[in-house]
């Protein structure tokens, strides 16, 4: 049984095994990897990406990364293909097909039927020489010197250098089609990424019907009981032609009580806090969680392009929408 300085060391020399797997995978990509990005962008079908055994697995977490950064893609097991899942493929679609040995019985039968159709073929092996390469359009070397296994039996560096080598295409691919962040959040639409970019303003706020608005003389009792049927411990204060005046929340009472005392007979148009911050509703939500935190406040109020009152929001509402 080895020791714990031994189980260290062979862990050391795994991921040093495998960084260097990678390394030399960049230091050999050339014009066959811009080709490969070529033959997929002038693709009017999908991405399918197939493998059989360990290079089976990266090649569904390859078609999900495609399919999650903006090229459709989508995984087919090579023994289903040749059993009916063959159906899927198309003459406008690309293979993209995983062997190490580049020798796989699975994938080299239906590689002929692929090309019969016109279909495109990149193939990711560990051996140039292979009777998948030699079959390929497109030709990506995934060779390594040697696996991390002690045995240098099991697949481990191999499929790193093949992981990596499908995250470059994906993240080239994401960049030649000018992919980026608000995409990225539509094709994650239940994440948190999704929530913060795809959620606005209108989304979470209170409409205008719900909120409690008085007018500048309003005596402050009335006020309160207007403020706690709202609910969202504010109210709007407005002058008569409609004009949005103010706002007065608990912040604003606390100071008054602090200041006069007795408010049974204070208008509260002279105790409001005048021209409070504003935001629109098609504004993004972490827009307005940014401007609550600068400004330190916990009520907003949404304002139309024609300056009428559209809602309120409070970092309640924020907080309920997931996007803080």
């Amino acid at each position: 049984m080895s020791s714990t300085a031994q189980q260290l060391q062979l862990a050391q020399r795994v991921l040093h095994i495998e960084a260097s797997a990678i390394t030399a995978l960049a230091d050999r990509l050339n014009g066959e990897f811009t080709r490969a990005i070529e033959i997929i962008l002038a693709s009017h079908g999908r991405v399918i990406v197939s493998g059989i055994g360990k290079s089976g697995h990266i090649a569904r977490k390859i078609a999900a990364t495609m399919a999650s950064t903006g090229t459709p893609a989508y995984f087919v097991h090579a023994a289903e293909a040749v059993h009916g899942d063959l159906g899927m493929i198309t003459r406008d679609d690309v293979l993209i097909a995983l062997s190490n040995s580049g020798e796989n019985d699975e994938l080299l039968t239906i590689v002929p039927l692929v090309k019969r159709q016109g279909g495109k073929l990149i193939a990711i092996t560990g051996n140039a020489h292979s009777s998948l390469a030699r079959e390929a359009d497109v030709h990506l070397d995934a060779h390594v010197d040697e696996e991390a296994c002690p045995l240098n039996l099991a697949p481990t560096a191999s499929t790193t250098a093949a992981l990596a080598l499908g995250d470059a295409l994906a993240v080239a691919l994401l960049d030649a089609r000018g992919f980026g962040a608000e995409d990225f959040a539509r094709s994650h639409p239940g994440g948190a990424l999704g929530r913060k970019l795809l959620t606005h303003v209108g989304d979470v706020m209170k409409p205008a019907d719900q909120i409690a608005i008085v007018d500048t003389n309003a005596l402050v009792p009335a006020v309160l009981v207007a403020m706690s049927q709202g609910g969202l411990g504010m109210a709007v204060v407005q002058e008569t032609s409609g004009r949005i005046a103010g706002i007065f929340t608990d912040g604003d009472l606390r100071r008054a009580l602090e200041k006069h005392g007795d408010l049974r007979q204070l208008a509260v148009g002279t105790v409001m806090t005048a021209n409070p911050h504003r935001i629109a509703p098609e504004r993004l939500a972490v827009e307005a969680v940014e401007m609550m935190e600068r400004y330190k406040i916990n009520q907003l109020l949404v304002i139309n392009a024609d300056g009428k009152l559209a809602g309120a929001l409070n970092m309640h509402d924020l907080f309920r929408a997931k996007v803080v």
